[in-house]
């Protein structure tokens, strides 16, 4: 498994400290079947992994520095709560975020992938958010900021996977893919937020 750094702080894919999550492989199966994802969808996944491997830290750049950045009810989420920049915080997040990339292509649909959405998912609420990290910011991610935002990222991926000069109908089934896994995570992360208690006051 490609990791994009050594040392990505917070970190902790397969730890033991991660709790497993309620959907089993089972439940994953079923969501798969549901969302349309196919063999062949794994396969142009683990394709799509490949080109995006080495522009990780282009794309989520683009996502942060570019777009987020730009919008104010996205950006305070790694800001204090006086708005003040937390460059320390970014920085280390961005390299989760990177490897979240790679997580999404690449590894293996298996109970530990299933638990550590649940982990992500836990970070962006009241129950985990800045704990990791030991910062001061807001004190969770709205759920409906989450759903939102997926668009952008499905959107502005596109030229990503047009970059190594794969012919457009690969690009297509490595967007397809890529959008139906995302489609499936935040299925993972809403049912997180609701039985963590969080899916009314995280709204």
């Amino acid at each position: 498994m490609k990791e994009i750094a050594e040392n990505i702080p917070g970190y902790s894919y397969g730890a033991a400290d991660i709790v497993q999550s309620t959907v089993s492989v089972q439940d994953l199966e079923s969501l798969k079947i549901s969302a349309g994802f196919t063999h062949e969808d794994e396969r142009y996944l683990r394709l799509a992994g490949e080109v995006l491997a080495d522009q990780t830290a282009k794309i989520v750049h683009h996502w942060r520095a570019e777009i987020i950045a730009s919008i104010p009810n996205l950006a305070r989420h790694s800001r204090s709560p006086e708005e003040n920049p937390l460059p320390e915080y970014l920085a280390k997040s961005n390299l989760r975020f990177e490897q979240w990339i790679l997580d999404t292509c690449l590894r293996p649909y298996n109970q530990d992938w299933i638990n550590y959405q649940r982990e992500i998912a836990l970070r962006h609420t009241t129950s985990k958010k800045n704990q990791v990290d030991g910062v001061q910011s807001t004190p969770f991610v709205p759920l409906r900021d989450v759903i939102a935002f997926i668009a952008v990222m499905n959107e502005t991926i596109k030229p990503y996977l047009a970059a190594k000069g794969n012919s457009p109908d690969e690009v297509h089934k490595m967007h397809l893919a890529w959008c139906k896994s995302i489609q499936i995570q935040l299925a993972l992360w809403v049912g997180t937020y609701s039985e963590s208690g969080h899916a009314t006051d995280n709204w």
